[in-house]
């Protein structure tokens, strides 16, 4: 199989890293050869985190070039502007419908701009907006909206569903595993 990008774009504090985690060991776990990079910036203070992940019969490099990513995973809307130069022209990005104020914004310097989903779906010829927030409060946890979106992301990529669940099962607390197992089917369910 050739070589497929993931690009996963959040705010410290979003679960991007574990999303990573449980994306990455799901497809090492299906017989990939899987590379991932993360980094974290300053990702306690809601700075950008960034997940670079590979997979495919052999991959030699984390590395994703600017045009070359599958699908970008962004987990809120600034987040997806940022690095939307990433994906490539047929590529899908999948959207958290969500407003993370930067800095800048919360101490008045800029405005956070209104128009992001509409200017995107201009860009984009293939862009899944998801309101996982809300989802992941009706499973009984919101900040399980990293679940959501890895649900989504699982089902456009046409992954094995129960790999997924079985990872979560592994390396999400056992207190929270339900909630999260619950989360990411009601992402994969979503009509996309």
């Amino acid at each position: 199989m050739a070589v497929k990008s993931v690009f996963i774009s959040g705010v410290g504090g979003q679960g991007t890293i574990l999303a990573g985690k449980v994306i990455t060991t799901a497809l090492v776990n299906q017989g990939y050869d899987v590379k991932m990079s993360e980094v974290h910036g300053m990702a306690q203070r809601g700075g950008s985190v960034i997940t670079q992940i590979r997979y495919g019969d052999r991959v030699y490099s984390p590395l994703i070039e600017k045009g070359r990513a599958d699908v970008l995973l962004a987990f809120e809307k600034l987040e997806a502007v940022r690095y939307i130069d990433y994906l490539s022209p047929n590529s899908t990005l999948i959207l958290n419908d969500l407003e993370m104020p930067p800095a800048s914004v919360l101490t008045g310097k800029e405005a956070y701009p209104q128009d992001i989903v509409p200017r995107l779906k201009e860009e984009i010829k293939n862009i899944i907006v998801v309101n996982a927030v809300n989802i992941a409060r009706e499973c009984g946890e919101i900040r399980a909206q990293n679940m959501v979106l890895v649900g989504v992301l699982a089902r456009v990529m046409d992954w094995s569903k129960n790999a997924f669940i079985e990872v979560i099962r592994q390396v999400v607390s056992p207190k929270y595993v339900q909630v999260n197992i619950n989360a990411f089917e009601r992402g994969w369910e979503l009509n996309v």
